[in-house]
């Protein structure tokens, strides 16, 4: 039985620290540089392989593949994080009272060691042989939304037997088994501008548009779908004294369902103009595929059976409602598994940390569910 020692933790821990205090925003391109040069040489002390380093737009996106087969299982995570460089101020890594904290420890420095050590450990246990067609992926974008490695994540997911995220897992060890999808829209309504004491009559008013408009918006939700559609962010106008000529209206979208998430995107782009002479300008759309159960359980029952072998804790799933690259890969039809990163908390907020005695348990359950797919291949869905 695979286990993770003492002085592997110690390791990890080590490793830990530099990847946090190497900060790494996504909006900073030396940063990520630098962020990708670290976590290619230690991906290649732990993997034995050295990886490429594409880097599109200034987004530096790591790739190690092991052996010359064909892919077939791809391990994903991100290297950047939303804090911005200077951070480590006022949050200082440090490892202590059972706790790492620090920037990106959650989400999701520690999630790049678990797929790292994972590989490793079976590397160790089993040889290189068996992790043939074994692919990892780290890209720099994802608190982005992915603009410029969702092309490779989509291309590597396509056609793979299984794809293992290592997003941050539920408070109590959880594994992510579905996500919403996500679609970000913006309203442009474009009126008339007039002297707004002297001759109102004369403008075409574009906040009087988007009132309309966002009662319109307010009603496409269905909680009972589990689908959100919320008015968000709305500029309109110069100043007092003028009619507003244009303004804008962001629209933040979550659904379940492909179904759903094309109800609300059909709907959104069928309102009309109701202040006569107005013009209604809709941008944006469907940002991320829904990751929805059926592409996770297949994953979720092997991963039970690996915990139950290793005498962990079970593994519970969950459903949340925010999107990552699980749903791109979801999305080409990959099987996918998220939430295999650390268990922790307070990911984007100031008490961001990762609980240590989840770290051995998470890497033996990820090594031995690789170890398990690479034996016994699920079938495919």
């Amino acid at each position: 039985m695979m286990r993770f020692s003492h002085e592997r933790l110690e390791t990890f821990l080590s490793q830990f620290r530099r990847l946090i205090e190497c900060e790494s925003p996504s909006s900073d391109p030396r940063a990520l540089a630098a962020s990708a040069a670290l976590v290619a040489g230690i991906g290649e002390e732990l993997t034995g392989v050295r990886p490429r380093v594409r880097t599109v737009e200034g987004f530096p996106h790591v790739r190690f593949d092991l052996g010359t087969g064909p892919r077939r299982i791809l391990l994903l995570g991100h290297h950047d994080t939303v804090w911005p460089r200077g951070t480590l101020a006022s949050m200082p890594f440090s490892a202590e009272n059972g706790m790492v904290r620090g920037p990106g420890a959650d989400d999701m420095k520690g999630g790049i060691l678990i797929a790292l050590h994972a590989i490793a450990l079976l590397r160790a246990f089993a040889g290189e042989d068996l992790l043939d067609g074994v692919s990892v992926l780290i890209t720099a974008d994802e608190e982005l939304g992915s603009p410029t490695s969702r092309p490779l994540i989509e291309s590597l997911s396509a056609g793979a037997e299984a794809v293992l995220v290592f997003e941050s897992g539920g408070a109590s060890g959880e594994v992510k088994i579905a996500r919403k999808g996500v679609a970000i829209y913006e309203f442009e309504a474009v009126g008339r501008a007039a002297h707004a004491g002297v001759e109102p009559e004369k403008g075409v008013n574009a906040t009087v548009e988007l009132a309309h408009q966002v009662l319109r918006i307010a009603q496409l939700g269905a909680p009972e779908l589990g689908t959100s559609v919320v008015p968000a962010v709305v500029h309109s106008g110069t100043t007092t004294n003028t009619v507003p000529a244009r303004g804008t209206l962001a629209v933040d979208s979550r659904a379940e369902s492909v179904a759903e998430q094309e109800r609300v995107d059909a709907s959104l782009r069928a309102l009309t103009a109701v202040v006569p002479g107005a013009r209604l300008v809709l941008h944006g759309g469907i940002n991320r595929p829904p990751l929805e159960d059926l592409s996770s359980l297949p994953l979720l029952g092997r991963a039970q059976q690996i915990a139950e072998a290793l005498d962990h804790p079970p593994v519970r799933p969950l459903r949340v409602g925010g999107g990552s690259d699980a749903n791109f890969a979801a999305g080409v039809g990959a099987l996918t598994l998220d939430g295999l990163g650390t268990v922790g908390g307070g990911s984007h907020a100031d008490d961001e940390h990762a609980l240590i005695e989840w770290i051995p348990r998470r890497v033996e359950l990820v090594a031995g569910l690789l170890g398990s797919l690479l034996e016994d291949p699920l079938p495919h869905h």
